[in-house]
């Protein structure tokens, strides 16, 4: 049996919790570098807040794909696990952004916000695989590339609105700084808003969205009886990976890496290139450094422009995934796409006008619509048999590596760049990224999308 043809809203509601995921992804990604960085970290360690997320995403991923993949209950095998992920990351969105709220010392408060952020995005990542498998589940070989491009929109557009929130909260009149130590109230109540919206966007798609159930997916999938009692070994799976899941990989190491250094070092880069934020000196162990002044309304204003240049990518990104699939060769859409987000992050480093930087982030749009998409099309379509979760899940690897590379080595390149008595010189950090971007397209040609 073949999987048959789906609607355009079947595809829609099987994808659309994913915007209230996004969401809360986005304000993680915006906003955790501005809330470490208030907190007091220095600039140099902020890389080590970002190890957490990947880490959680590569030990949770291949668990959650293992497990659903032999779940069967009146809700489905995927959803139970969306829904749980989701209502515990609305708990954790409430807390995080309070972190210096609580009257705690400043140590206390980076230990209560590193375990906020453990939290979240280990919630967030039980949340988000669900809706990569259903799509690898239910969607047939031909209209695959139509539902991830549909997840793919859904994605930046949730994005755009997570990262647009704090400035409008700002804009009407919403605190947009506080004391030393506490997160400026345009923050919190974007945590607060994105909670509602994620709950709700997530309690549609499990109302709307019906899993086949084990009998039809094993028909509709070619699973034999003896390949459901297979159990799922690890290792004997990656020994049997499809080349695709090898270089696919490859290509997502040098992409992944880049958007991490991105989400680490873009508020420092804004904040000193573009606002003229000033500099306080600040002695650790003795020795007196510069840094920015996280304090300042310059350095909290940068902090809510980046919120704006994350949006403007999210809508490069859902303009250019329009545009992909009227390109035929798929590895060169992807080569592209990535050779033009390398060119925006370089370019940063020339750019001194908050709006000329649209420009450079259209352009990194384009990368990120690519990685978005591309790599789980190439993939699931390379995919049979019953273990298509804990590819997936293991897949992901690919993911959470690299970013988990990027964060340890991060503060240690930027000190190589930083001279004696001069602020740490955060764009640096961006062109390395254009260049992995650089990397990763020329790489795309190595990618084997049939066995």
């Amino acid at each position: 049996m073949k999987i048959p043809d789906l609607g355009f809203w079947k595809l829609w509601n099987i994808s659309f919790g994913f915007f209230g995921v996004q969401i809360a992804y986005a304000l993680q990604s915006a906003n955790i570098s501005r809330i470490f960085s208030t907190l007091g970290a220095d600039p140099h360690s902020l890389s080590y807040f970002w190890i957490l997320p990947p880490l959680a995403g590569i030990v949770v991923q291949p668990i959650i794909g293992t497990l659903s993949d032999r779940t069967w209950c009146r809700f489905g095998r995927r959803i139970p696990y969306l829904f749980v992920g989701a209502l515990i990351a609305v708990l954790v969105m409430c807390l995080l952004p309070n972190a210096g709220s609580f009257g705690m010392s400043v140590s206390a408060a980076m230990a209560f916000g590193l375990f906020s952020l453990m939290f979240l995005d280990t919630s967030i990542n039980i949340a988000m695989q669900p809706f990569k498998m259903m799509v690898g589940d239910m969607v047939n070989e031909k209209q695959k590339g139509l539902a991830y491009s549909i997840q793919s929109f859904l994605c930046n557009a949730g994005s755009l609105a997570g990262y647009l929130f704090p400035f409008l909260f700002a804009a009407i009149g919403i605190s947009n700084v506080a004391p030393k130590g506490i997160i400026p109230d345009s923050v919190i109540f974007s945590f607060y808003i994105g909670a509602v919206i994620l709950i709700l966007c997530v309690i549609y798609t499990t109302v709307k969205v019906k899993e086949y159930p084990p009998e039809l997916y094993a028909a509709y999938h070619g699973i034999k009886d003896e390949e459901k009692k297979e159990n799922a070994n690890v290792f004997r799976l990656l020994a049997h990976a499809p080349k695709a899941f090898w270089t696919v990989g490859l290509v997502q190491f040098f992409c992944w890496a880049a958007f991490m250094f991105m989400w680490t070092y873009t508020n420092g880069t804004v904040a000193a290139n573009v606002f003229d934020t000033p500099v306080v000196e600040q002695v650790r162990d003795g020795v007196t450094h510069l840094v920015l002044d996280t304090q300042s309304l310059q350095y909290q204003t940068a902090g809510d422009w980046v919120g704006i240049l994350f949006a403007v990518q999210a809508v490069g990104s859902v303009i250019w995934a329009a545009v992909i699939p009227s390109i035929r060769n798929r590895k060169f859409a992807y080569s592209l796409s990535l050779a033009l987000g390398g060119i925006g992050f370089i370019s940063i480093c020339f750019i001194h006008n908050q709006y000329v930087l649209f420009l450079s982030f259209l352009l990194i749009g384009c990368a990120w619509a690519a990685m978005l998409a591309l790599p789980f099309t190439i993939l699931t379509n390379a995919l049979t048999g019953g273990h298509m979760g804990t590819y997936l899940g293991l897949f992901n690897g690919t993911i959470c590596v690299p970013q988990i590379v990027a964060a340890v080595v991060g503060g240690r390149v930027l000190r190589l760049f930083t001279a004696e008595g001069s602020v740490p010189p955060e764009v640096n950090m961006l062109v390395l990224s254009g260049v992995l971007l650089v990397a990763g397209a020329c790489c795309v040609g190595i990618i084997k999308e049939a066995e």
